[in-house]
């Protein structure tokens, strides 16, 4: 028996410390099976060169759980070690013997998974001793076993084994006893080794007899060791590939379509995404992509390795060029990572152009499932947008899809302002928004459907990159204004006229939540509704992408909502209105608008000598104790002639009437609002 003591240097310290990437113990089991059927490859590898001239047999990876002596044990029938290779590959730490194998077989052992020679010591993570047992596949060496605490302390001697192999046995913690429960390793086994290139057996298959489910004499078997991104595309029918995506994704609806990924140079690369099905998304989950390294799982993290839109698709990506040793820092930074990200965001562009151009009608039907995908690959990544310029549909109210230059190439001539920026004109709810939309096609305007969460952000993106466009909501403003191409006529009402009518429909606006209201009079047209609610597009803008960040835009958020009553001066019954009202308020508030025109003349004397920096102290304060007195003066006059006013609006349903319509068609008439408005209804028929 001999004894010693893990040999730790300054060169290979480091490569210890990454042990402490694995976020999970439950790890340990990926990476001691992956060293299984690496020892098994190898064998093969050599076989296949004629440096191993014996009987290959059943070469598979045997898990065994042992609950009453507390072991868990891998087996493999693979190349095997002596003494010498423990000595160098275990004692050793960090010294990778994938590393070694490959430097000397690289053309055809390329599904050799480690690379850092640790995967071996994250048994310690769940064990309080480690054996292993094991017999070289070259001629005339005895069997080795080692073993160790979990200390730099270890023992090795030799022993009879008549098997070529390794075992190796893990005494499980206390701390660790979900790793004794069958069913928990099959678990492991199915998430992490389910695509291994040989058998993994654990335990027997299980078939229901005699009220119970009882073992059989099968193996079973948790992996698939072809799995469909290993085989050619040419081989597949769209039957395989939808029922891998069953097996990946049980219970989801079948994708739209898929991307098969294969690419050996600069970097090897197999994989095949998919494209779901989404009814609403708010359905859209990330993490639905899983990464292999030689068909052994890594993570579902792949934030860094495919383009940040492509986290929201579903399917697999196998490289050997991304180690099963990462952290989110190292494919950030990893300039082979990066050259993946692109060239799967390239192959992406490629597919969906090709099925553009080979069914224009077939991508349309499929347009409001993938353009989530599309957009969002657009706003995140600037060689994604130049290729999906192309294939980019925009979506009408009607039910019709343009590519940007058809777009812009049919509304330039009707939708070009007076300061020559073309108008998209949009909708965001054309059901609430109908009314809205009508009007502008009653202009020969034709209307956007813009009704997704990323919608805001992608006009904002056209906006900032195609020249002299501008995105403005159908309900923004009234149709005559949404593209202005000249001035609309004055509303022909003079102060008096004008005070008396802003105060007669701001009186008569009923209380909308927190939501402030501005009155305005525009001549519009005899034929145009009496009255229009319409929201400042900035401001709204502003305030849905603040909804959508919570934190960030936090002073927008706050903000009540802020809308314009547009009132149409040259509607009959407006006009009607108005009249009516200047003839029975004139004499009622002509004097205190008379008196407020003088106040406001002798405040601003005050103002002016306060500001005078020759002044007194004691003059300055009575000056401004007279400016107050002044104010205060201005503001109960103009209260009493609101009241005036308010008092008459009350009796005038007919205002109350053209507002609520207003209201009624901008979706903001609710609760007791409505209730007034039905019964006044009424009693005007």
């Amino acid at each position: 028996m001999a004894t010693g003591k893990i040999g730790v240097t300054t060169e290979n310290i480091f490569p210890v410390i990454k042990k402490f990437l694995y976020s999970d113990h439950e790890i340990f089991l990926r990476e001691l099976v992956s060293n299984a059927i690496d020892a098994s490859q190898k064998l093969r590898t050599l076989a296949t060169f004629g440096d191993f001239k014996g009987e290959l047999g059943k070469l598979q990876v045997e898990v065994k759980v042992d609950k009453e002596a507390g072991t868990l044990t891998v087996s493999d029938r693979g190349i095997g070690m002596d003494s010498a290779d423990i000595d160098r590959y275990i004692n050793q730490i960090a010294f990778s013997g994938a590393e070694e194998f490959l430097a000397k077989y690289k053309d055809t052992a390329n599904s050799i998974i480690g690379h850092f020679g640790l995967g071996f010591y994250s048994a310690f993570m769940v064990s309080k001793k480690v054996v292993i047992r094991s017999l070289s596949y070259k001629e005339g060496v005895k069997g080795v076993e080692w073993s160790c605490d979990g200390s730099p302390e270890y023992e090795m001697k030799e022993i009879e084994k008549s098997d070529r192999g390794t075992d190796v046995i893990l005494y499980i913690d206390d701390d660790s006893k979900e790793f004794l429960e069958n069913e928990r390793i099959v678990a492991l086994l199915k998430k992490y080794c389910r695509f291994l290139p040989l058998p993994v057996v654990c335990g027997k298959e299980q078939e229901w007899k005699d009220g119970k489910m009882t073992d059989t004499d099968r193996d079973l078997v948790v992996n698939a060791t072809e799995p469909l991104w290993t085989r050619k595309p040419s081989d597949l029918t769209d039957e395989d590939y939808l029922r891998f995506y069953r097996e990946l994704m049980p219970g989801q609806e079948d994708p739209m379509f898929w991307i098969h990924l294969n690419v050996d140079y600069p970097f090897t690369l197999t994989g095949i995404l998919y494209f779901p099905k989404v009814k609403n998304e708010i359905e859209l989950q990330r993490n639905r992509i899983q990464l292999y390294c030689n068909q052994v799982y890594v993570t579902d993290q792949v934030e860094g390795v495919v383009p940040e839109f492509m986290t929201l698709m579903q399917g697999v990506i196998d490289s050997p060029d991304i180690p099963l040793n990462v952290s989110r820092s190292y494919l950030q930074a990893d300039s082979q990572v990066k050259k993946i990200s692109s060239y799967i965001s390239k192959k992406v562009a490629e597919k969906l152009d090709k099925m553009f151009a080979a069914d224009r009608k077939g991508f349309e039907e499929k347009w409001d499932s993938i353009s989530i995908f599309i957009i969002y690959g657009m706003l995140t990544d600037e060689k994604f947008y130049e290729a999906a310029k192309k294939f980019f549909l925009f979506k009408t109210t009607d039910g019709k899809y343009y590519t940007l230059d058809e777009y812009r190439a049919l509304v330039e001539a009707e939708q070009t302002d007076r300061e020559g920026s073309v108008v998209y004109l949009y909708s965001t709810d054309p059901a609430a928004q109908y009314s809205y939309i009508e009007g502008a096609r009653d202009k020969g305007y034709s209307v956007l459907e813009m009704t997704g969460q990323l919608d805001n952000h992608l006009l904002a993106m056209f906006e900032s990159k195609l020249e002299k466009t501008r995105f403005v909501r159908v309900d923004s403003d009234i149709p005559e204004r949404l593209i202005p191409k000249e001035d609309l006529k004055n509303a022909g009402l003079d102060a008096l006229q004008l005070d008396i009518a802003t105060n007669l429909f701001r009186s008569a606006l009923p209380a909308v939540g927190d939501s402030q209201f501005v009155v305005s009079f525009e001549a519009v047209s005899a034929a145009a509704a009496p009255a229009t609610v319409t929201q400042n597009e900035y401001m709204r803008r502003m305030k849905d992408m603040a909804a959508m960040q919570p934190g960030a835009g936090a002073f927008f958020a706050s903000m009540p909502d802020s809308y314009s009553l547009v009132v149409n001066t040259d509607q009959a019954v407006v006009k009607e209105e108005i009249d009516k009202a200047v003839a029975a308020l004139t004499d009622k508030v002509k004097p205190g608008l008379d008196s407020i025109a003088e106040l406001d003349s002798k405040l601003g004397e005050t103002r002016s000598r306060i500001s005078d920096k020759e002044i007194q102290a004691d003059e300055k304060k009575r000056l401004e104790d007279e400016a107050a007195d002044i104010e205060k003066k201005i503001a109960d006059t103009r209260a009493e002639n609101e009241k005036a006013v308010a008092e008459y609006a009350a009796s005038a349903p007919r205002v109350g009437q053209i507002i609520d319509l207003a209201l009624l068609r901008a979706n903001l008439l609710k609760g007791e609002a409505m209730k007034a408005f039905i019964s006044r209804s009424i009693e005007l028929l």
